[in-house]
């Protein structure tokens, strides 16, 4: 086996950085739609539905409010992409060296796992408010009322009106969707690396193409339990049927009588979503990795081993 380069905890900051902007880039228009379905009012007998799909949502939205319509509430997730990303492969870090009695030993399926769930721990800090910013302004324009002028107006207003508080508010079900979600999405891509590299040959030579497929598969896995608390989740932050959601069982009554599919709204949207991202965040990180290092680094930052 051949020995890893290791990459600065800096320049791999700066590569996670710009990786996670091209993520936002390419990303966020569909990351619109999915909350703009997930958070639409239930249609009654005498309405219509505001959204039929996916592709109306994206017709409607472009044709009402342009192109910058599908990048509404960028700039928060955009500001705390890097710190995000440092905090999250800290904690992944930190949780396999809490797990091992010497640093060469290898971790069970479990303690991966777990050393991922703690990363979902850590990155609530930063994501949490970041994911109450945006989902406020991404579902403002398809109201018809403009309250905030954008991310720092929308945190000011908030910290102003109700505190820290309402800054943070849907905390909770941010950790019950990364805190496992996340601890899969690591599992998955570290058993697929291992399982793509071949025999002899270390980890950080495997190929780009064999990483964006580990990366893809894990995104996926990822949402599939990440979903159903995301969409609790964007409907609480929001606000449910045009009102306040107060507390996380009105928002759990709310979607049992509307449907227990509703807790896969935007699922479509995530499958499209995922893939793209973990393409645009991997081959822009290793470009970034590439630039700032003396030699290039065949794995991504996504390679944590």
């Amino acid at each position: 086996m051949g020995e890893e380069t290791r990459v600065s905890p800096l320049k791999n900051f700066v590569a996670g950085g710009v990786g996670g902007a091209c993520l936002l880039l390419a990303g966020h228009p569909l990351d619109t739609i999915k909350v703009r379905l997930q958070t639409q009012p239930k249609a009654s007998c005498t309405q219509y539905v505001l959204y039929t799909g996916t592709y109306d949502c994206f017709r409607k939205t472009v044709s009402k409010e342009g192109i910058l319509g599908l990048y509404r509430g960028m700039g928060a997730p955009l500001a705390g992409v890097a710190p995000m990303m440092a905090i999250s492969f800290f904690g992944f870090g930190l949780g396999k060296q809490l797990q091992q009695t010497d640093p060469g030993q290898l971790l069970t399926p479990s303690q991966i796992f777990l050393s991922g769930c703690l990363a979902g721990v850590f990155t609530t800090v930063i994501v949490a408010p970041g994911e109450r910013i945006k989902c406020l302004l991404q579902v403002q324009a398809s109201s018809g009322k403009s309250r905030y002028a954008g991310p720092l107006d929308c945190a000011l207003r908030l910290y102003r009106e109700q505190g820290i508080r309402s800054v943070y508010k849907g905390t909770l079900l941010t950790l019950i969707r990364d805190v496992p979600s996340n601890g899969l999405y690591f599992l998955t891509y570290e058993y697929l690396k291992h399982f793509l590299t071949p025999e002899g040959q270390s980890v950080s030579q495997l190929s780009t193409p064999n990483i964006l497929l580990a990366g893809g598969v894990a995104g996926i896995l990822n949402w599939t339990i990440a979903l159903p608390p995301d969409v609790l989740k964007s409907n609480f932050q929001t606000g449910l049927s045009r009102r306040e959601a107060h507390n996380i069982q009105n928002v759990l009554c709310c979607m049992h009588v509307n449907s227990p599919l509703v807790m896969f709204g935007g699922v479509l949207v995530l499958l499209l979503n995922d893939d793209n991202q973990m393409f645009i965040i991997m081959l822009n990180t290793d470009l970034t990795v590439f630039l700032t290092c003396s030699s290039h680094v065949p794995h991504m930052l996504l390679t944590c081993s």
